[in-house]
């Protein structure tokens, strides 16, 4: 399937697929819904003072790095993706330059060189493990404050929206833990009602009108 680099709206950099008019980030700029829908509406949520994260959808590594660059806690990150970029794609991607983080590249290039299925210390706080992975397969259990569900659109592939992946999220969540999506759809938060999710319509990235922010609330009897 054909790929190619695309400019989004902000300056920055995104993987477009043109057969199936998808794109790894928003074509209305990926850093400004990294951090609108990733960062604000997750990570920022967040009062735990260690933050263990699971992100549906590793790709270009720019939610980990932009967590990364904003952590002011501990963080765990563990992102999937069944299938990961090449390392020609990631270094075509323009986030150092746009983010105004030259003293980090080494950074950012360590989360993409390291290996896979291990944990890595990228830093004093901030640890990574890859897991190439298919979502259907995640088994995890009450193990992540906090999801990126940053999975490709419900449009192109509906299989990774569906009841039996969110029940997967619900249960891979701790007490209180959220999910934030940029998707809207109805059936998306349906989906997420239905296995237990209190779910929130926000303010969406430029280009959405709202994104979806789901909370596993325990009810004590």
């Amino acid at each position: 399937m054909k790929r190619e680099i695309l400019i989004t709206s902000d300056g920055s950099t995104t993987i477009n697929l043109p057969d199936l008019n998808e794109q790894y980030h928003s074509k209305n700029g990926s850093i400004n819904e990294s951090y609108h829908v990733f960062i604000n509406s997750g990570l920022r949520q967040v009062s735990s003072d260690t933050v263990s994260i699971l992100e549906i959808g590793f790709g270009t590594g720019l939610n980990c790095f932009i967590t990364y660059l904003e952590a002011k806690k501990e963080i765990h990150y563990v992102g999937v993706e069944a299938y990961p970029v090449t390392s020609e794609e990631v270094e075509s991607m323009n986030f150092i330059s746009i983010l105004n983080a030259e003293k980090d590249k080494a950074t950012f290039d360590k989360i993409h060189d390291v290996s896979w299925e291990e944990k890595h210390q990228i830093s004093d706080k901030f640890a990574l493990t890859k897991r190439k992975q298919f979502f259907e397969d995640i088994d995890d259990k009450d193990a992540f404050n906090l999801i990126y569900f940053d999975a490709f659109g419900a449009r192109v592939q509906p299989q990774l929206w569906t009841v039996e992946i969110f029940r997967k999220m619900f249960e891979s969540l701790k007490e209180n833990g959220i999910l934030v999506t940029y998707s809207a759809k109805g059936s998306v938060r349906r989906a997420m009602q239905e296995v237990g999710f209190t779910v929130e319509r926000l303010p969406g990235p430029p280009g959405k009108r709202e994104m979806l922010r789901a909370t596993k609330l325990i009810t004590k009897n």
